[in-house]
């Protein structure tokens, strides 16, 4: 019994340990855009074009 307990605890581990990095990507590229985002609704308000921090867009992977 503690073999199929560890067996499967090993394996839903190794299962999050590989997804995980498709996850951390997909949230990093989330906040760029969000980012990205937030400083266009700032430039409108304020009316500074901010060219030094334009970043181009989201990488793609």
């Amino acid at each position: 019994m503690k073999s199929i307990l560890k067996t499967a605890l090993f394996g839903a581990i190794a299962l999050a340990a590989l997804s995980s990095c498709n996850t951390t990507i997909g949230l990093g590229r989330d906040m760029r855009v969000l980012g990205t985002e937030m400083e266009k609704k700032a430039e409108q308000q304020t009316g500074d074009s901010g060219s030094e921090y334009q970043s181009g867009g989201a990488p793609v992977y």
